[in-house]
């Protein structure tokens, strides 16, 4: 083992200013040094005791203007001293093994520093560590899907060196594995502590990004682009994940319109999407011996999982906000579609309350497009408008449209570049203050007058089709088509009655062409329509 001399720690202990000069080890694969200090620090304590919450490493971004925590276990009743940006904290560890500490807010920093934690001998340092925004990334396989598949990855592959980007990707069990039993050691992976395998922090670069959400890498791409600032990503999506598994079992079960999907053995309550049902009894319902509670075997998809698993370790781990991409899994049963947008928002509600941030920006995708002759998407239309309802509701709330880049047969469409992109918009406008319109048009009111509905719109600058032929989408029974045009910046549609309703983009796999300046694509609605 090479050992060196680096940087001198002073911290006040009883009194007293302590120094010593660091002798410190090559780092194991999470970037942790480990190495003794001077007898002039602190009482000695056995190796291997000192440890740190898995979410901290080398290369990591913490999250600035935000205090900063750190937390681990050691030997109770010893003294943690943790060192950072000129500051030093103590703690006495508890008797359940448990310390922290908290550091005064930094502003943001891209000049790599370390972190240095001491209990007796024993120590840990972090190197390479930013301050800046870090972005949790969750859903399902969408968001899931990694940017070595992604349709852009040949030329990209030669710009993914990212120095400011900052990558924390931990695969869940069962990742990649659908439709089939799965095996003794994925079964021992299902519980809250070992469902995520934590491997810490990465760079971002050519390797390191092959396997990261591609969604969330061009998201953090663009805003270093804009802002110069450091960006972390957290990626805790999961493949075929119904959005029930991400939200808290106390948030669920004290809502009187969910309630009752945490009673009982979910593998059997319909109150759940039926697909993603089916699909954990082929992976754990011959194994009756598994991990279980009240609600039945533990799976990725059980209510409240994901959460407890991934989301709840986190909460002392100060974030920006929050990039969502997933609702296929839901989007299968009328019932489910029609709850999925107060099911959203219940989410969103609880994840800033327990983060302690009310306006925390959460942005999300709308479902993109897909034809019925391969996939039951016959709800998607009603879907998306929910998920564009839902706009109206949230506040520090943006969505990302991409309805315009579906596949017709196949649910993952691999143009993830413009989605990051899209997300980015949103981010870039309300956290960044960037002049920038965040979105395609979304509408306002559709008025009838005198034989017209005419349509506005909100981000509908000069207002045009994507291909440049007529425009397409408008639909007065959402069914078959209507005429529509484009005067001023609306949409006039003529009608020689007042119908109840417009609507846009109403087909699972829709043609609908309206864009705005920026190209950017029209989300699908249904909309009242009012006399003037």
């Amino acid at each position: 083992m090479k050992w060196y001399l680096t940087e001198p720690l002073q911290c006040v202990f009883r009194g007293r200013i302590l120094s010593a000069q660091v002798v410190s080890a090559m780092p194991d694969r999470r970037g942790l040094r480990l190495f003794p200090l001077s007898l002039l620090l602190l009482p000695i304590l056995s190796f291997g005791q000192l440890q740190l919450s898995n979410i901290f490493s080398a290369n990591m971004v913490l999250q600035r203007n935000a205090p900063i925590h750190i937390w681990g276990k050691a030997v109770p009743g010893r003294m943690v001293t943790v060192s950072f940006a000129r500051q030093c904290r103590q703690a006495t560890v508890q008797q359940d093994s448990a310390w922290s500490v908290s550091f005064q807010k930094q502003k943001e920093n891209a000049r790599p520093q370390s972190l240095f934690i001491a209990c007796g001998d024993e120590k840990i340092e972090l190197q390479n560590i930013l301050v800046g925004d870090v972005w949790l990334c969750s859903g399902q396989s969408n968001m899931e899907w990694p940017v070595q598949r992604e349709m852009h990855w040949k030329e990209e592959s030669r710009n993914a060196h990212q120095s400011l980007v900052r990558l924390n990707n931990p695969p869940p069990a069962g990742r990649n594995v659908y439709g089939v039993a799965y095996t003794d050691s994925l079964n021992r992976r299902l519980t809250t502590d070992s469902f995520y395998a934590w491997h810490g922090w990465d760079t971002c670069d050519s390797n390191t990004v092959k396997d990261m959400s591609a969604v969330g890498y061009y998201f953090a791409k663009r805003i270093v682009e804009k802002e110069g600032i450091p960006i972390g990503l957290i990626n805790l999506s999961i493949g075929g994940a119904p959005l029930e598994t991400f939200i808290s079992r106390d948030a669920l079960q004290n809502d009187k319109r969910f309630a009752a999907k945490v009673r009982g053995d979910w593998l059997r309550n319909e109150q759940l999407p039926g697909w993603i049902r089916e699909r954990g009894k082929q992976n754990v319902g011959n194994h009756p011996e598994g991990y279980k509670d009240d609600l039945g075997l533990n799976h990725a998809y059980k209510p409240g999982f994901a959460y407890e698993s991934g989301v709840k370790p986190l909460l002392n781990f100060p974030i920006k906000g929050v990039l969502w991409y997933q609702g296929e899994s839901n989007s299968l049963e009328k019932e489910r579609v029609d709850e999925y947008k107060d099911l959203l928002h219940l989410l969103i509600d609880d994840y800033r309350r327990k983060w302690k941030q009310p306006d925390m920006p959460f942005y999300w995708v709308q479902l993109s497009s897909i034809d019925t002759a391969t996939y039951s998407s016959q709800y998607w239309p009603q879907f998306r408008d929910g998920q564009r309802r839902l706009l109206n509701e949230v506040k520090r709330g943006g969505m990302a449209v991409c309805s315009d880049i579906g596949f017709q047969n196949n649910v993952h469409p691999t143009n993830k570049k413009d989605v990051g992109e899209r997300l980015a918009r949103w981010a870039l406008q309300q956290v960044y203050g960037e002049d920038i319109v965040p979105s395609g048009p979304l509408p306002l009111n559709a008025v009838y007058h005198k034989g017209k509905i005419i349509v506005t719109f909100r981000y509908a600058r000069q207002l045009r089709t994507a291909d440049g032929n007529g425009l397409r989408g408008f639909s007065l029974d959402g069914k078959t088509g209507a005429a529509a045009t484009i005067v001023n910046d609306r949409v006039v549609i003529r009608s020689e009655q007042t119908p109840a309703f417009l609507y846009y983009g109403w087909k699972p796999f829709t043609d609908a062409n309206l864009v705005n300046d920026e190209g950017l694509p029209a989300s699908t609605f249904k909309l009242k329509i009012n006399d003037r």
